[in-house]
């Protein structure tokens, strides 16, 4: 109950903004990370622009290249992959969520390369079946598929080097 007034309470007190003061503001906004259009644009709207002026900021952002969908889609991927070892499955999934294209989104994964993430994925596979206890081998290689594929790895992968490292252990 209370955090259904709070939210209502944050929606009235949202300040409107002209077009000129929400255009300083997004360009911080945008130089401070990479974003995403549907991102800057959820913000555009949040300071109660109209269709219009958040359309104009949008397109003079892109030219003065604060924003750039496929430089933010090669970050994410980058990021997302390093830090967190999402697979490609959850990465491609995040990135069709914040409405990406998909010609952005192949270009992004060229960020990967196939030795590096199969050595991660060969690592994610190794803690996961090594810290399961008490199991028996199949047991094991399902949780840490699982395990994997919740990751966003791709399910004929995750098998085929569970098979191929950890079947005789």
């Amino acid at each position: 109950m209370y955090t259904n007034l709070a939210v209502s309470i944050a929606i009235l007190n949202v300040k409107s903004y002209t077009p000129t003061e929400a255009r300083q503001k997004i360009s911080k906004y945008c130089a401070y990370q990479e974003r995403c259009h549907q991102e800057v644009r959820d913000k555009l709207y949040s300071f109660k622009l109209s269709k219009d002026d958040v359309e104009l900021i949008i397109y003079e952002l892109i030219q003065q290249d604060f924003l750039n969908e496929e430089r933010f889609a090669k970050a994410f991927t980058r990021g997302k992959f390093r830090y967190k070892k999402w697979g490609r499955n959850k990465i491609r999934m995040e990135l069709e969520r914040r409405k990406i294209s998909s010609y952005c989104i192949k270009k992004s994964f060229e960020e990967i390369s196939s030795d590096q993430y199969n050595q991660v994925l060969y690592n994610i596979l190794e803690k996961k079946f090594y810290s399961i206890k008490n199991l028996k081998t199949f047991q094991k290689n399902y949780k840490a598929a699982q395990f994997a594929i919740g990751k966003g790895y791709e399910p004929s992968l995750v098998w085929d080097v569970l098979r191929h490292k950890f079947s005789n252990q």
